[in-house]
C-alpha cells in the first residue's frame, strides 16, 4: 500500500537568534494512505469552493491567523465561522496521523552550541524514523512517499543529501534495511502546486508549536488535533522534543 508523508514547518531553523516570542523550530508531518489522502484533498477543496468559489486559494497558517491576502475574507465573521467549522471537521475527522519534531532553540544552544548539526536534518531524521516505524509495524513493505515543499535550490539540495545518507546508513532506531523496507521516496513540490497535504501539515503544525512553547496554555486548535498525534500506550510517541 501506498502512503504519504507530507512534511511542512513552523518557525525558522536559524539559530543565531531566537525569537523570544517563538523560540521552536517544528517540522510537521501528516502519515495518510493514498486512498485517505484523495479523501482529505477533495474535503479541503470543497471548503475551498464554498467559501472563495475556486480551488485554487492556498491554504497558509499565517495568513489565515492574520486574515491577510486571500483571507481577508475571514473579516466576516459569518464566513469566518464557516471556515473555521469546516477546517476543524477536516482536521478532526480526517484519517491520518501526525509524527512532530520540535527544537527548542535555547535548550537546544545551551546543550549543543550553534553550530551543532542543522537543526532541520536534526527534526527530519526523527519523522521519517518514526514514519517507517510505523509503517514497518502496521504495513511491512508498504511505499512511503515523502512530500515537502521547495524552499531553494540551496536548502533543497542540503534536505536530499541528507535523506540519501539515512538511506544509507540508516537512522539511530532503524539500519538502512529497515528503511528500505517502506521505499522512501523524496519530492520537493512547489508551493504555486497548491499540494493540499502540504497544506494540511502546516495547519496543523502552529498550534503544536504553541502547545511546545505554552504547553498550559489554552490552546483549542491543539485539542481538535492532539489525537492525530502519534501514541503508543498512552503516550505521545509522535511528538519529539530536542533537546
Amino acid at each position: 500500500m501506498k502512503y504519504y508523508l507530507f512534511l511542512d514547518e513552523s518557525g525558522d531553523h536559524g539559530l543565531t537568534k531566537p525569537d523570544p516570542d517563538f523560540p521552536v523550530f517544528l517540522l510537521c508531518g501528516v502519515l495518510t494512505t493514498e486512498g485517505n489522502y484523495e479523501i482529505i484533498r477533495q474535503e479541503i477543496n470543497k471548503l475551498k469552493e464554498s467559501i472563495w468559489g475556486n480551488k485554487t486559494v492556498i491554504f497558509h497558517s499565517r495568513d489565515i491567523r492574520k486574515c491577510e491576502k486571500e483571507f481577508q475574507k475571514l473579516f466576516d465573521l459569518d464566513l469566518k465561522k464557516k471556515f473555521y467549522e469546516g477546517i476543524n471537521k477536516i482536521v478532526s475527522g480526517s484519517d491520518y496521523t501526525i509524527v512532530a519534531s520540535a527544537i527548542q532553540k535555547n535548550a537546544y544552544i545551551e546543550k549543543f552550541g550553534k553550530l551543532q548539526d542543522d537543526v532541520y536534518e536534526v527534526a527530519l531524521s526523527f519523522v521519517i524514523e518514526q514514519a517507517a516505524m510505523i509503517l514497518n509495524e502496521k504495513e511491512p513493505n508498504s511505499e512511503l512517499a515523502i512530500v515537502i515543499e521547495r524552499r531553494g535550490q540551496k536548502e533543497d539540495k542540503q534536505l536530499d543529501d541528507h535523506f540519501q545518507r539515512l538511506c544509507g546508513r540508516g537512522t539511530g532506531k532503524l539500519t538502512a534495511e529497515q528503511l528500505h523496507q517502506v521505499s522512501p521516496t523524496f519530492t520537493f513540490r512547489n508551493k504555486k502546486e497548491n499540494i493540499n497535504g502540504i497544506q494540511l501539515a502546516d495547519l496543523v503544525a502552529y498550534p503544536i508549536a504553541r502547545y511546545v512553547i505554552e504547553p498550559d496554555r489554552a490552546n483549542p486548535a491543539f485539542e481538535v488535533l492532539e489525537s492525530k498525534i502519534y501514541r503508543t500506550n498512552g503516550n505521545l510517541d509522535g511528538l519529539k522534543l530536542y533537546p
